[in-house]
């Protein structure tokens, strides 16, 4: 779980055609490559007012690696400040890959700046053998299992917040859905180039055909998603927040949409549902940026825009 230092990123696989082996193979080299010191040049440093570290969270049947990003101690703050943090729940993007390392640059700004405890969620990966319920309940048990326990954690449990981009946005969406089905309030959720639909009308989008291959070949990768996110015998309308039955109620919403993206309009599809049932909800694009821009700041000149974007989103939201 820590950064590796040397490695070299792994050649894209046939998605169409990749075996169970295939994948997990691939996975492993391909986050090896993005937890390394050579990656940092795309996703960017992390902020050195933040202590970052990983723990291990017991649930039910498993044991879970978090990423966790606090603000660096300071002095004679310090324990007082522990014990007064709101709480972000963040989980990645990658679906069948992905690592909250490739996350820092935007964790430990929030940490350092809002101040805040953010929790990344290394969730189950999506494989023939794990599809996006599996890594969903990891995110949820982990919101729970953090809020029952916030003495040890240091944080105030009225001010807690989801934040995802991709995948992990399509699970902070369900998430907060989950949240209000069992009364917990959540103040804020952050849905960055989400995903919220992995019905067969996934791919029905003008964006989607429009950005399909360009700027990456983004629709093969998609395919593999959903296959796994929900084989055969699955409720794909259950895990599409888009297909919710009741989206009022929810917890305010910024949605991030970055234009050059085959998902742009699942984001903007999502914010009018969310407006129509009453949900306060912005929905903020950035044209020109393309999926996965706010984990790229090395590369797209808009992340650092986005970041203090939601900064500000979240700082006004988790305000006491």
């Amino acid at each position: 779980m820590g950064e590796v230092t040397d490695t070299e990123r792994p050649p894209e696989p046939d998605f169409s055609a990749i075996t169970a082996e295939e994948l997990r193979a691939y996975r492993d080299e391909e986050n090896r490559f993005r937890a390394s010191s050579v990656m940092r040049a795309i996703t960017g440093e992390p902020d050195p007012g933040a202590a970052i570290d990983w723990q291990e969270i017991a649930l039910p049947g498993r044991d879970l690696p978090v990423r966790v990003y606090q603000p660096a101690p300071t002095g004679d703050d310090e324990t007082a400040a522990r014990t007064e943090l709101p709480l972000v729940l963040h989980v990645h993007g990658g679906s069948f890959v992905g690592t909250a390392v490739q996350c820092d640059w935007t964790n430990s700004h929030l940490a350092a700046m809002l101040p805040a405890l953010v929790v990344s969620v290394e969730h189950r990966l999506l494989a023939p053998d794990c599809s996006l319920a599996n890594a969903a309940d990891d995110a949820w048990e982990v919101l729970q299992h953090v809020l029952q326990h916030v003495a040890q954690w240091g944080v105030d449990p009225a001010r807690t917040a989801v934040l995802g981009e991709s995948c992990g946005a399509l699970i902070s969406a369900l998430t907060a859905i989950r949240a209000r089905k069992t009364g917990l309030e959540l103040k804020a959720q952050v849905l960055v180039n989400p995903v919220v639909d992995v019905t067969e009308t996934m791919y029905d989008y003008p964006s989607m055909a429009e950005y399909a291959y360009s700027p990456t070949r983004a629709l093969p990768q998609l395919r593999l998603f959903q296959r796994l996110a929900a084989p055969p015998g699955t409720d794909a309308g259950a895990l599409s927040p888009l297909y919710a039955d009741n989206l009022s109620g929810l917890a305010p919403a910024l949605v991030v949409v970055p234009t050059q993206d085959a998902v742009a309009d699942h984001g903007r599809r999502y914010a009018e549902r969310l407006h129509a049932a009453g949900t306060p909800v912005r929905l903020s694009e950035y044209p020109g940026a393309r999926h996965a821009f706010l984990a790229m700041p090395g590369v797209e000149p808009q992340a650092k825009a986005a970041r203090a974007e939601i900064l500000a989103f979240l700082r006004t939201a988790l305000a006491r």
